[in-house]
């Protein structure tokens, strides 16, 4: 069953993080493009501004997966290295299931602010809904819940270990 979970959790969690890059691509290419069109060629592309927001929002919420496996959100560092092995197992745990309602907040709400969205359009792009952009939040967390089961279940603490 560990296992299973560690092999699901590296397949989403390498995909998540693939996505985080491409879409800080598309941001960083879009960026150059709109200041080419607007201080060099003088046509302003207004599009690009609302393309390169929606790429970040999309980018943060498939970033966050990697960063909750390599134990990089939630941290008490200090208390950390304070306790024994057993204080550890039960940081681990609390972390673990305060991040999991956390992200279970994110999916439930975000899912429910998507279907809001469908009647709304994006200024600039009016055939595009706002269901797209909104549902960063709930597939970030989806994506996040393996990421979070398996660093319960196998920690990493890189950040940790170079603090020292």
């Amino acid at each position: 069953m560990k296992n299973t979970l560690l092999a699901v959790e590296s397949v989403t969690t390498r995909f998540s993080l693939f996505i985080a890059c491409l879409m800080m691509a598309i941001a960083a290419t879009l960026g150059v493009f709109q200041v080419v069109m607007r201080f060099i060629l003088e046509i302003p592309a207004e599009w690009t501004e609302v393309l390169i927001r929606f790429s970040l929002v999309w980018m943060v919420f498939m970033g966050v997966p990697y960063a909750f496996r390599v134990g990089a959100m939630v941290s008490v560092d200090v208390l950390y290295r304070m306790v024994g092995a057993r204080g550890k197992r039960f940081f681990d745990f609390v972390t673990s299931v305060a991040a999991l309602t956390l992200v279970a907040v994110i999916i439930w709400w975000g899912w429910d602010y998507s279907l809001r969205g469908r009647v709304q359009t994006v200024i600039g792009l009016e055939s595009i809904s706002m269901f797209w952009a909104y549902l960063a939040l709930p597939v970030g967390g989806l994506f996040c819940v393996p990421a979070i089961l398996a660093n319960f279940f196998d920690p990493q603490r890189n950040e940790l270990e170079n603090a020292q």
